[in-house]
């Protein structure tokens, strides 16, 4: 007598599957190339045709605005990981920012005709790609009202914990790979002298120490907690 055998149901409680780029990008077959970038080497060029999707596999990306006065604004900073550029899936035609490597690294390009096919064929990775957007959508609101309403000493504490990762699941990454102070008084929207004034502060408390690169103590978070 044949048995028959059903596949086995997945529990209600499962955790919910999580977005693994890599995964993702390994499907797409056509429309990608990967390319090694120098540290201040740009990626793409605010004004630039936004024709293209980008990921990062290493190294890091700073995310800057000029105004029409000639200001420069960075918005952010691209980690290993993540995308950058996505916003020509949203019919934008032309780059609003620059975006160049602060350090070596290596950038995975997807044409966007081939981005938008295989978010339409690959349904599942759409819907945990759209939750990836929204999530970083969230941080992005969160770093508008740091801007808004923190002092400048809290934003710097912000943006270090958040650059040595602080907080997130995986074990937190308490050194930074080499930044200048100019570019975090850039991110910070203060002049570098103010920074200085407050990387010696910091340090001086014992929030953070040189060796080796810039390492990061979670007691910094007490800066963001003072009233």
């Amino acid at each position: 007598m044949r048995t028959s055998v059903r596949p086995a149901k997945a529990p209600r409680n499962a955790a919910p599957l999580a977005f693994d780029p890599q995964t993702f990008l390994t499907r797409i077959e056509e429309g990608k190339t990967t390319r090694r970038y120098r540290s201040k080497q740009v990626i793409y060029s605010q004004g630039d045709a936004a024709d293209a999707v980008f990921y990062v596999e290493s190294g890091k990306v700073r995310l800057t605005v000029v105004s029409t006065r000639g200001k420069e604004a960075v918005i952010g900073v691209v980690e290993p990981r993540s995308f950058f550029g996505e916003g020509c899936l949203a019919a934008q035609p032309l780059r609003m920012s620059t975006a160049m490597a602060i350090e070596p690294a290596n950038i995975l390009r997807v044409d966007k005709s081939n981005m938008v096919r295989s978010l339409h064929r690959e349904q599942e990775f759409a819907e945990l790609f759209i939750a990836y957007l929204l999530a970083r959508n969230v941080r992005i609101e969160e770093d508008l009202v740091d801007q808004l309403f923190n002092s400048s000493e809290k934003r710097l504490a912000r943006i270090l914990l958040l650059l040595a990762h602080f907080g997130k699941e995986s074990r937190p990454e308490s050194v930074i790979p080499k930044i200048s102070q100019e570019t975090l008084a850039a991110m910070v929207g203060t002049t570098r002298s103010r920074v200085s004034f407050f990387m010696n502060r910091f340090r001086k408390m014992g929030f953070i120490h040189y060796n080796g690169g810039l390492a990061v103590h979670s007691a910094l978070l007490t800066v963001l907690l003072r009233d």
